[in-house]
């Protein structure tokens, strides 16, 4: 049987912390900015972490 590829998408979109947990960019930070606020755009800067109910589908997606 062939081996799993992981998720070439995902390997571009996340990385893994010191404590094996995920971060992430925000959504919503791309494009029409001139109708966002500068307080919404400036919270939207700030990478975060992946809730815990998806930690292990990334997991798979990308260490397969």
């Amino acid at each position: 049987m062939p081996k799993m590829k992981s998720d070439s998408g995902a390997k571009k979109r996340f990385r893994r912390t010191a404590t094996g947990k995920f971060k992430r960019r925000k959504a919503f930070r791309s494009h029409i900015l001139t109708s966002k606020s500068s307080k919404r755009k400036r919270h939207l800067r700030k990478s975060t972490l992946v809730s815990a109910q998806e930690q292990k589908t990334i997991e798979k997606m990308i260490l397969s």
